[in-house]
């Protein structure tokens, strides 16, 4: 960890990107094409700095034993590792309770946790789940499948033009039929920023419950469940710089404590016999069998990571690399941006007359620079805006205004190839 700044809210400079750069072993990668990697792939998953691959290593090499159920001196520091990332976790998003972090195998897992263990025992045939235009499929499908179980019915508060929620016609959808809202504090596909605390406060009027998928928010944003009052947040460990394979639900413990378990299995009992079992407390119930410990320890360092450089100096670098950034690609003939939404992240989705998204994203990869191209598991957005896929560049701290210098050389030479 290399940035310490008595400013915690001043932007990063260039010498402090540069140190950072640094901490991150696989930006000095030369790829197949022969040139420098150029990553800006970083919504899919961001990269690992040395302190998290470290203190991943260092668990496995000195601290390797399974959690809550040995009296020897590896369980010991392992179980006070793992729990100490639960700590950490609680700390970054101002829950009351440790207990109301439940470490998942990510966000997706998280979601559905809450799917089979709330929704499905609260839904009857005509109650509705609220859910926006711009969700991730792991925000769709899940209540996809609790309704066809349950005989309730999803509906689909629109955006504008610009990728923002309309409010006024969220604040229409809901009525005394609405159970469940589930929305994306911000697009992994457009960078939108939602207003999910005016949402929240407007499904709470009509009885309903919230769970904010914060997969993308967590690296960009400042997160507070106390102020923002949702009842459950979703994260992975991978978008914010941590392992794959790792991330967490927080729950009101009120209504976590009257959720049946999820998966059964060890860790998540309090006793069991051949006729009846009883279940552990919070928030074991629901970490059945030997989770990830190594992914949450190095969860844990990554959030020691990014508090070390601060996220309100991480957010304001970013900002102006998002501004730097589109002002180059709207200067580009025939390249079109999806989504200009008054708040967002560093995320740039676009189009081009000349090319398909895939060609854009291989004559970039041709280039050493790696940007996605799909639809970004968000298809009913594409269908939205009319499209079948985005080209989407989406940038962090240790990104540089010279590769989205290099980012749009390279959007000139796909306009050249397809000429």
């Amino acid at each position: 960890m290399t940035v310490q700044a008595a400013d915690k809210t001043a932007s990063l400079t260039e010498q402090d990107v540069a140190r950072i750069r640094e901490d991150f072993p696989i930006l000095s990668v030369t790829t197949s094409s022969g040139h420098p990697l150029n990553y800006l792939d970083n919504s899919a998953t961001s990269q690992k700095p040395r302190h998290v691959i470290d203190a991943t290593s260092e668990y496995y090499s000195g601290k390797n034993a399974n959690v809550h159920r040995g009296v020897h001196h590896l369980s010991e520091l392992a179980t006070k590792a793992y729990e100490d990332a639960r700590l950490k976790a609680q700390h970054h998003i101002n829950a009351p309770l440790g207990c109301e972090v439940i470490f998942t195998k990510g966000t997706t897992e998280a979601i559905n946790l809450v799917s089979h263990s709330y929704v499905r025992a609260k839904l009857k045939a005509g109650d509705e789940i609220l859910v926006s235009a711009m969700e991730h499929h792991a925000n769709i499908v899940p209540w996809q499948l609790a309704c066809e179980v349950t005989g309730a019915t999803i509906k689909v508060a629109p955006i504008d033009d610009n990728g923002d929620i309309i409010v006024e016609e969220f604040e229409a959808l809901l009525s005394e039929k609405t159970k469940f809202v589930g929305l994306n504090f911000v697009s992994n596909a457009l960078g939108t920023i939602n207003p999910v605390k005016e949402l929240i406060a407007m499904a709470h009027k009509h009885g309903a419950v919230v769970l904010l998928d914060a997969a993308q928010a967590m690296p960009h944003c400042r997160i507070d469940v106390l102020d923002l009052d949702c009842d459950f947040l979703a994260c992975s460990a991978h978008k914010m710089y941590g392992p794959t394979g790792t991330g967490f639900l927080y729950g009101k413990a009120g209504i976590l404590k009257d959720m049946p378990p999820f998966l059964g299995g060890g860790d998540m009992i309090e006793r069991v016999s051949f006729e009846k079992s009883t279940y552990n407390s919070l928030p074991y119930r629901f970490e059945a069998g030997t989770p990830n410990i190594a992914g949450v320890v190095g969860f844990g360092a990554a959030f020691d990571y990014v508090d070390s450089i601060g996220l309100d100096r991480i957010a304001a670098y970013e900002d102006e690399l998002l501004e730097y950034g589109t002002g180059l690609l709207n200067e580009i003939p025939g390249v079109r941006i999806i989504g200009n939404a008054r708040k967002k992240i560093s995320v740039i989705s676009f189009v081009m007359d000349a090319a398909h998204p895939h060609d854009i994203g291989q004559i970039l990869n041709d280039q050493g620079i790696a940007v996605r191209a799909g639809h970004h598991c968000a298809q009913p957005l594409m269908d939205r805006f009319g499209v079948p896929a985005t080209a989407r560049a989406s940038f962090t701290f240790y990104n540089t205004k010279s590769e989205l210098d290099a980012l749009a050389d390279g959007i000139r030479k796909v306009n050249e190839v397809f000429a």
